[in-house]
């Protein structure tokens, strides 16, 4: 196991990029289209739209956040945009929690507000 003690700003700089991107993943939408880009390859908005049933700027909305963080990449085909991951680790990491036998299925978690659950002091 590797521990890393020192908190340089180098080492903050990492854990806000981590948190970025957790943050990106914590909406279902998102991680479908990680998914859908991870097995299927690059895809146009249009085909996104109707793969998960969401009009264009909801769908436009979650490809920005995930861009954002570096998760996806965009190119230009004519009028159209297409999408790919450009961080395939992450639906790797997907995978492993899928596969983790220490983490129980979604099914079996309670329902947790997480600001109430935990009080930092």
């Amino acid at each position: 196991m590797i521990m890393h003690n020192d908190l340089t700003p180098d080492n903050d700089a990492a854990i806000e990029r981590r948190v970025a991107i957790f943050k990106a993943l914590a909406h279902p939408t998102r991680c479908r289209i990680v998914e859908i880009l991870a097995e299927d390859g690059e895809k146009c908005v249009s085909d996104l739209v109707e793969r998960l049933e969401f009009d264009q700027s909801t769908i436009s909305k979650h490809l920005s956040i995930l861009r954002t963080v570096g998760v996806v990449e965009w190119r230009k085909d004519g009028l159209n945009v297409i999408y790919s991951l450009k961080a395939p680790c992450v639906y790797q990491f997907m995978r492993c929690i899928d596969n983790a036998s220490c983490c129980p299925a979604a099914t079996n978690l309670p329902e947790l507000d997480l600001f109430q659950a935990v009080k930092c002091k």
